[in-house]
């Protein structure tokens, strides 16, 4: 019998009662298993070799969101709000993780953060403050509430005709929830446009045509479908595409039983 395919998962950096600790939300390790798939969470990373050795376990990659924000100075600016937290080790994990794992044509899904350090590991920039722009909507979500109401739908977002997201679920437009203060100002190049909100805001990206032919499955989106998306069709049909690219990467490169 196969092994699942095995899907890394970056954990973020937090003070736990005074000790510094590694935290991963547990509604991102439940969609990987809707996936299909079994996550393997990692932290720092030290060095090339260590770097090298994760990714030859990985079937697949998942960037999570975080309250933490990507430094601002990998995409050449100062810090906007210092009141907002940052992660700069998951910043080093991350931005040397994805440009290696795209190369090696590892399926890569990107959430919140992870959405926006995937365009930043690329050559891409981000607006620090979507609200304070002229004619960009407040993105932030509800303030207060349960978390059903946080995470509820707070708008759609138009599907790019043709592209991977519009072929995944045969829609022209999707309602998203929105909890995210960041967003994308300049798309890296080799991306591709998959949707964007009423206010022209990019929400989700993919490979562009002048990826190479040994590239991937890669889907970034500024929502979070991880959460209940046991529950949420559309969401549900994200995670199995996702868990499909995993296990027809363990298929290519892992040899008939599925071993490393």
């Amino acid at each position: 019998m196969k092994r699942k395919p095995i899907v890394l998962v970056p954990a973020c950096h937090r003070r736990v009662e005074e000790h510094i600790s590694h935290t991963v939300g547990k509604k991102y390790t439940d969609a990987i298993r809707l996936a299909g798939c079994t996550p393997l969470l990692f932290t720092t990373i030290e060095g090339p070799d260590e770097l090298s050795a994760l990714l030859d376990l990985a079937d697949g990659v998942l960037l999570t969101g975080s309250p933490s924000n990507v430094h601002p100075s990998h995409f050449g600016e100062a810090v906007h709000d210092t009141s907002l937290p940052l992660d700069p080790d998951r910043d080093a994990a991350t931005l040397a993780l994805i440009p290696q794992a795209i190369a090696r044509g590892i399926p890569l899904m990107a959430i919140c953060r992870g959405f926006q350090e995937v365009n930043v590991a690329l050559g891409g920039s981000l607006f620090q403050a979507v609200h304070e722009i002229d004619g960009q909507l407040d993105h932030r979500g509800a303030d207060e509430g349960t978390l059903d109401v946080v995470y509820g739908p707070a708008h759609s977002v138009g599907l790019e005709p043709g592209g991977l997201l519009s072929r995944l679920l045969n829609r022209e437009a999707i309602e998203v929830n929105s909890v995210h203060g960041q967003g994308v100002r300049r798309l890296a190049s080799g991306l591709r446009v998959e949707a964007r909100a009423p206010d022209g805001l990019i929400e989700a990206f993919s490979l562009g045509i002048g990826a190479t032919p040994s590239s991937g499955f890669l889907l970034g989106v500024q929502w979070h479908p991880e959460w209940e998306a046991h529950l949420n069709p559309v969401s549900t049909q994200l995670f199995e595409a996702f868990g499909r690219a995993c296990s027809n990467f363990r298929d290519r490169h892992r040899g008939p039983d599925g071993a490393c």
